[in-house]
């Protein structure tokens, strides 16, 4: 059997005098040979336009389908895998990456910046925009890389507020596996990210992964309550398992008992009703569901 990729934690490095990052990819050029999907997460929010073709969307725990093109926008730290390849058949794809901060830590705590805040608050659960904000915010940001260094930011910003005012969205429901990263806490949370993504597949006991971070537990568990907006390191790795599922079911053949023990769940019951709580559907639903939109 085919063994699917555990999400990848991806690192996001802005070029040399930019605050946020800004890639273009061209069927042309580099496209199919550098730019194959793969199943990663990234503390970034991301801004991504898809200049025609058909594709899938996955992203957390949601799957669906594009047509003509998307235009995208993804939480900090929510699981997602690429959205184009050399069977897509777009003409382009840009995509911006920028953290919550890039501006600084109260930016957007601004008066001016609250509709803002508030798109990048439904960010956490995906939103794909379609209709006329489609096609005026791609072309917006294909001219992006193009412009010098200020003008580009404050594009950027124009783009987001048209985003934040637009009505022609879908929320895609995606949430899971996301919380907030302090920017003194990087390092620990990209150890507690590391460890779950290399060790999920086995029981991970508290002792283990607070020694990983130096702490003990009563501390960690302070810690991560305090990381991740109250969700204990158990609901997180539960999560990161039913993520890793909703996968496995959508790609793999195998039974679903099968994956549930391949996920790190040693109980078939336990993981069901994990899974329903976390996607809204059973397991059965979910794969049922997803082969109908294959069909």
């Amino acid at each position: 059997m085919k063994k699917t990729a555990k999400p990848a934690l991806e690192k996001v490095n802005p070029e040399f005098g930019s605050s946020f990052a800004i890639k273009q990819y061209f069927e042309k050029e580099d496209f199919q040979a550098n730019h194959e999907p793969f199943w990663h997460f990234h503390p970034e929010l991301e801004l991504v336009y898809i200049n025609g073709g058909n594709g899938k969307r996955h992203i957390g725990n949601h799957l669906s389908y594009f047509y003509g093109g998307d235009l995208i926008l993804i939480g900090s730290n929510l699981p997602h895998s690429g959205f184009t390849n050399r069977l897509t058949r777009n003409r382009s794809e840009t995509v911006i990456q920028m953290r919550r901060d890039f501006l600084g830590e109260t930016f957007f705590n601004a008066a001016e910046m609250k509709e803002i805040q508030h798109l990048i608050q439904k960010a956490a659960s995906g939103l794909s925009f379609y209709g006329a904000t489609k096609k005026r915010i791609g072309k917006k940001m294909e001219d992006l890389p193009g412009q010098p260094p200020f003008q580009r930011l404050m594009g950027l910003l124009y783009i987001l507020q048209e985003l934040a005012k637009s009505t022609e969205y879908q929320l895609l429901n995606a949430e899971g596996l996301v919380f907030e990263v302090e920017q003194q806490d990087n390092n620990r949370a990209d150890q507690i990210y590391g460890f779950v993504h290399q060790h999920f597949e086995k029981p991970i006991p508290l002792e283990k992964i607070a020694a990983q971070v130096s702490m003990t537990v009563p501390s960690f568990c302070r810690f991560f309550k305090k990381l991740s907006a109250g969700k204990t390191f158990t609901q997180f790795v539960n999560e990161y398992r039913i993520m890793h599922a909703c996968k496995l079911l959508a790609e793999e053949t195998n039974s679903i008992t099968e994956i549930s023990y391949s996920c790190g769940f040693n109980n078939f019951s336990h993981f069901s009703r994990s899974f329903r709580k976390i996607t809204g559907k059973t397991p059965s639903d979910f794969r049922k569901e997803f082969k109908r939109m294959l069909d």
